[in-house]
Order: C-alpha cells, then sequence, then structure tokens
C-alpha cells in the first residue's frame, strides 16, 4: 500500500497521498447552506490528500434535491469558508463539486420563482423526495433557450469565482450520472436542433463552454470534470455503444486542449478501450472512482489512473486512510441515514480509536 499512501505531484497538484474522497450527497445543508455540523463531517475526513465536496449548486436553478448546498449567495461562500479552513488545517486539498441537477428535479426543492431547466422538454421516470411532500414525480423541464444556456455557463463563472473566495483549491464540474452536463451528451435527453443538440460537437458544446469559461476565469489548473462513460444513471436512456465512445473520445480531446487539472472517471460498466483511449488522449492527472477496495486500488495506480477515489467506504470511515495504512477491518455504512438531515449517520461513524457505537 505505500504507493496509495506516498505523496503525489502533478501540474501544480501536490496531495500528501494518492487517496481522494469522492463527492458523496449528504444532504445536511438546511436551506442550502452549508454548516457547522458539515465542517466537523468534512474536518474528520482529512486523512485523504484531496476531498471532492458533494454535489453543489452553482445556481438556483440547479437546486434539484432537498438541502443540498449552494455557493452562489454569499451566506453560502461565508459557510464553505469553515469548512474549507478546517479541510486546509489537516494539510488536505479541496474542490468543490459543481452540480447542476437539470431535469433531475422538483420544484419543490428549487427556490420560490425558481424554474427546472433542461437541454429538451423531456421529463425524467422516477421520484424525486422533497421536504414538502415526500416523494414526487419529477417535474417536467423547461428546455433552454440559447440565451439560458449563457446564463446557466456564467453561473457557472461566477459560482467557480465564489469558490475561491471561500478558500477552495478549484472545482470539479460534475459532468456525470445523469444530471445537467451529461444530460447534453445524451441524444436520448438532448433532441436540440440548435448548435447545442444532434452532432457530437454539438451535444458537448455546452460541458466544453464551460470549463473553458471557468478555466479562464480561475486557470485551467484549478479545473477538473467528473464523467462517466456508459454509467446511464438517473434514467439516461444507454444509446449506441460505439457513439458512446466516440462521443467522450472526442470530448476528451477536446477537455486536453484547455488543459485542465484533472479528468474523475466512474466508469465500473465502461468497455476497456473507452478507458484505454481517455488515458491515451488525456495528459492530466486521472482520478479512477468506484466500487474500489484498497487492494483495486493499487492495481488502478500501477495501471491506468493517477489517483484512487473512495465514496461510501469514506462515508462509514473518517479515518479510512489509517485503516488501509494498518490493514483495519472497516465499518459498513448505513443506507437509512444517507439524506436524512442530523448528525447520526453523519458524524458519528467510530474511528479506531472509538469504541463502536
Amino acid at each position: 500500500m505505500k504507493k496509495l499512501l506516498s505523496p503525489f505531484k502533478k501540474n501544480n497538484l501536490e496531495l500528501k497521498n494518492h487517496i481522494v474522497m469522492a463527492p458523496l450527497t449528504r444532504s445536511r445543508a438546511i436551506g442550502n447552506i452549508p454548516n457547522e455540523l458539515m465542517a466537523e463531517y468534512y474536518a474528520q475526513r482529512t486523512g485523504a490528500g484531496l476531498i471532492i465536496t458533494e454535489g453543489t449548486a452553482p445556481m438556483a436553478d440547479g437546486l434539484g434535491y432537498p438541502r443540498i448546498p449552494g455557493i452562489f449567495t454569499e451566506d453560502q461562500v461565508e459557510g464553505w469558508k469553515k469548512i474549507t479552513e478546517s479541510v486546509h488545517q489537516d494539510g488536505s486539498k479541496i474542490f468543490i463539486q459543481l452540480m447542476h441537477t437539470g431535469r433531475i428535479a422538483h420544484v419543490d426543492n428549487v427556490p420560490a420563482g425558481g424554474q427546472i431547466f433542461a437541454p429538451s422538454s423531456i421529463k425524467a421516470d422516477g421520484k424525486m423526495f422533497t421536504d414538502t411532500q415526500g416523494l414526487q414525480d419529477h417535474s417536467t423541464p423547461k428546455a433552454f433557450t440559447t440565451d439560458d444556456i449563457k446564463r446557466t455557463i456564467e453561473g457557472h463563472v461566477k459560482a467557480a469565482k465564489n469558490a475561491m473566495i471561500a478558500g477552495f483549491d478549484g472545482i470539479e464540474l460534475h459532468g456525470a450520472h445523469g444530471y445537467l452536463t451529461e444530460q447534453f451528451f445524451n441524444p436520448n435527453s438532448n433532441q436540440r436542433e440548435d448548435e447545442y443538440g444532434g452532432s457530437i460537437e454539438n451535444r458537448t458544446r455546452f460541458a466544453l463552454e464551460t470549463i473553458q469559461a471557468i478555466a479562464g476565469s480561475i486557470g485551467a489548473d484549478k479545473v477538473g470534470i467528473r464523467l462517466s462513460p456508459f454509467g446511464f444513471s438517473e434514467n439516461q436512456p444507454a444509446y449506441d455503444e460505439g457513439e458512446v465512445h466516440k462521443t467522450y473520445q472526442y470530448l476528451v480531446k477536446e477537455i486536453n486542449k484547455i488543459g485542465i487539472q484533472y479528468i474523475h472517471l466512474s466508469m465500473q460498466d465502461a468497455p476497456e478501450k473507452t478507458y484505454r483511449v481517455i488515458r491515451e488522449i488525456f495528459s492530466g492527472t486521472i482520478i479512477q472512482c468506484n466500487g474500489l477496495t484498497p487492494k483495486k486500488a493499487l492495481e488502478a495506480l500501477n495501471g491506468l489512473a493517477d489517483l484512487v477515489a473512495f465514496g461510501r467506504k469514506f462515508l462509514a470511515n473518517p479515518d479510512l486512510v489509517k485503516r488501509i495504512e494498518l490493514g483495519a477491518e472497516l465499518n459498513k455504512p448505513n443506507p437509512d441515514t444517507f439524506y436524512t438531515s442530523g448528525s447520526e449517520g453523519y458524524i458519528d461513524y467510530p474511528t479506531l480509536a472509538q469504541k463502536p457505537v
């Protein structure tokens, strides 16, 4: 496990080890404002060289879920400052994940007067939890106008600037798991007939324009993106395998020209050829995630990945890095408390130094 625990340095990113805490939605941001409870949660997990926050709305229209944080108001920026300070005190770095949920949303979770937007006005199947009426069907989104798209890109840039004010080391654009950016990629959820729909070049345009604008604002070395080729989650229907491969091949080629810091891959079900072409094209850092054990993580580092990320293992094990170092048994996560509003199942998982609850 020596390589996992050794320092990492590449392209102005220096980390105390090769271990990343993956983004995990936890729904503890009451009023969409980061709070003291969240600060304690992140401070507990600073064994990671890099922490990537839970999905955070860059603008009010992106608040699809209940109690997810934002970074578009002064109060939200001030709340995040406490979290970045606590993480930096232990020598870890922290990137904020900018997540606009697009059509995976319900109007009850959006501030009064807000709207649900998506590439096309196609309602997602399934339900969304709300604090007002429990589970409800997803809301039917309004299709973006080109002016709406420009406004949304500007909103992401403003959020990235706010992240720098809040003390983050960088931002990760959520381009995976069926949310807004990936909704543009998929021809089933993107049936536009303008410059943002149809061809691969058009369907990737929103992502590339957003990345370029953010990189131009805060620096390309402070930008990452999460991708999940062949993931097809959150009601994203599968489409032709060859088309998927070509889409991500083109996307990564263009991303590489911008020179961003990293690509964060969640690719459990992707063909090996897609992973390999991404590695061949992209000269920056690649983070591999999704179902890794410490042993598989080490194999990934000896293969095509530069860094490895753990999600639920970090959720249930605040001292995960110490447990990896010692080969200790891991706590099991409790799904019943993943998205509740209190401290139970959030900051009370025991460390090795504590007695199990």
